[in-house]
């Protein structure tokens, strides 16, 4: 079994498949040891479970899936990639490449069709540029998963996880909580990935509800109102509502005003359940 947290082994593989990291993929491979075991255990992994991976590279995290899960579907966008993985993960008979990009995937289908009888959890190292459009699909087709492990940028991590009322609220913090409950794990330093990137990574795990925690009227319209909320973070979410969906200001007041909040009150003040009510009364 080659050695994929040693730089030198990756170097050799990536020379003989004459393969070069892409920055159009966001690729980073990971070099520390100890990050996708902790990654693969915190997610609970055993022989009851299917694991879908997104972006598995050359099979770090694959690996360790593979050697607690019944099965490893892992979904790549990088034509290049699936020779080298046949050589890296030659050893297990539970891995299946798929080729095919994720946001384009019927994964409700694929879960089905390859997951039958089993647990399934979602583990991946995420490319920083595409993180909120792979969680919010994961999340919005409500998958049949019990978990969703990933690393992600910490800044990124801080406003996924970000509690109620903290500076780091965004309209991507109260989507995921909407649908999920979301916890940091633990941060990884740039050094642990070849080359290594600009900023801090962190893992984060998302556990989807069974049950929203509200139940606006209509969920697209909520959605709207927190996207116009956030939009244009400086101004009051009074102000920013009413230009971002055209309302007139007093009528946005007005609502506001019902939810006992004041008409200078932030976006990032507001709940998930003020969010729900304006939605019902806008």
């Amino acid at each position: 079994m080659p050695n994929l947290t040693d730089l030198a082994t990756v170097r050799e593989l990536c020379r003989r498949h004459g393969f070069a990291l892409s920055k159009g993929f966001g690729q980073n491979f990971i070099i520390n040891p100890t990050v996708c075991p902790r990654m693969v255990e915190a997610a609970g992994i055993d022989r009851g479970f299917g694991v879908l991976e997104i972006g598995p590279g050359i099979g770090v995290l694959t690996k360790e899936a593979a050697l607690r899960a019944a099965k490893v579907v892992a979904v790549e966008v990088d034509q290049r990639l699936p020779a080298l993985l046949a050589e890296t993960l030659a050893e297990f008979d539970n891995v299946k490449i798929v080729l095919a990009d994720v946001l384009k995937t019927d994964l409700a289908a694929l879960i089905q069709q390859e997951f039958a009888g089993l647990r399934v959890a979602v583990i991946a190292n995420l490319p920083y540029y595409i993180t909120s459009p792979i969680l919010m699909k994961l999340l919005e087709e409500r998958l049949p998963v019990e978990s969703i492990t990933v690393m992600v940028q910490r800044e990124a991590a801080q406003r996924i996880c970000a509690a109620p009322g903290s500076r780091q609220v965004g309209a991507i913090s109260l989507a995921v909580q909407y649908y999920a409950e979301a916890r940091t794990l633990f941060t990884v330093s740039p050094g642990s990935f070849t080359p290594p990137p600009k900023v801090t990574s962190a893992v984060i795990q998302l556990r989807p509800r069974t049950d929203p925690p509200v139940r606006p009227a209509s969920e697209q319209r909520m959605f709207a109102v927190i996207r116009a909320a956030f939009s244009q973070r400086r101004k009051t979410a009074v102000n920013a509502i009413s230009s971002g969906l055209s309302l007139p200001k007093p009528q946005v007041a007005a609502a506001v005003a019902a939810l006992g909040r004041g008409e200078l009150v932030r976006p990032e003040q507001l709940t998930l359940a003020d969010f729900a009510a304006l939605a019902d009364q806008l």
